[in-house]
């Protein structure tokens, strides 16, 4: 995609999303990590019933740690991989409180070094707590990146790497949100919306879906 197509495609998407941010429910920063740790393979919809009442009850790490393991499997246990999902955020709150003093850190290193703290996690944090301009490439971004032709990669790094080169400096701070929720709500795995997409004339995707007969 050439540098002028990149700049309308996201023109585009921020014309249609002009404040997007995280479908994910959190209160503070240590809560925003708490939330993108459970979030791997599960839905944004599946982890907020199951911390609603959770963050209405803990909202620190020393909070979290004193609920332990076994009352947040409990909140949890509705989304997948719960059980090691919980001895992670217990871990991941025990090192916060051993290491920084309780607070997340603004660190890619620290951050990764936390258990149940990937790449893609760090990135979550590091943008939308943060403001620093990062991408995390999940598979909603990774389809979008490697289907309208934006950027190509067979791996998720590959694909950030070349979306952090091709992206203009100006919308650089909003692109994941505006992939991830483009990658969810019309450019869909199985069938995607085509016939309502705003970019739909500047992707390379070669079977368009055509819309569904009234």
């Amino acid at each position: 995609m050439k540098p002028q197509t990149v700049r309308e495609f996201f023109r585009r998407l921020s014309e249609a999303m002009p404040a997007p941010e995280t479908e994910l429910e959190y209160v503070n920063d240590y809560t925003l990590l708490v939330a993108v740790v459970l979030s791997a393979q599960a839905t944004d919809v599946g982890v907020n019933k199951a911390t609603r009442a959770l963050f209405d009850k803990v909202k620190t790490p020393a909070a979290m740690v004193e609920l332990g393991e076994e009352e947040l499997r409990e909140h949890i246990k509705t989304i997948g991989l719960f059980n090691s999902k919980a001895k992670n955020v217990i871990a991941l709150s025990e090192m916060l409180l051993e290491h920084h003093g309780g607070s997340v850190p603004r660190d890619r290193a620290a951050l990764e070094a936390l258990p149940g703290v990937g790449r893609k996690t760090a990135n979550v944090v590091l943008n939308t707590a943060f403001g620093e301009p990062t991408l995390a490439v999940d598979t909603h971004v990774f389809r979008v990146g490697n289907r309208t032709g934006l950027a190509k990669g067979k791996t998720p790094r590959a694909v950030e790497d070349r979306l952090l080169k091709v992206i203009p400096d100006d919308y650089i701070m909003n692109a994941h949100h505006w992939l991830i929720l483009h990658g969810r709500h019309i450019c869909k795995a199985r069938r995607p919306e085509c016939w309502r997409c705003p970019v739909e004339d500047l992707c390379a995707y070669p079977d368009k879906t055509p819309a569904p007969e009234s």
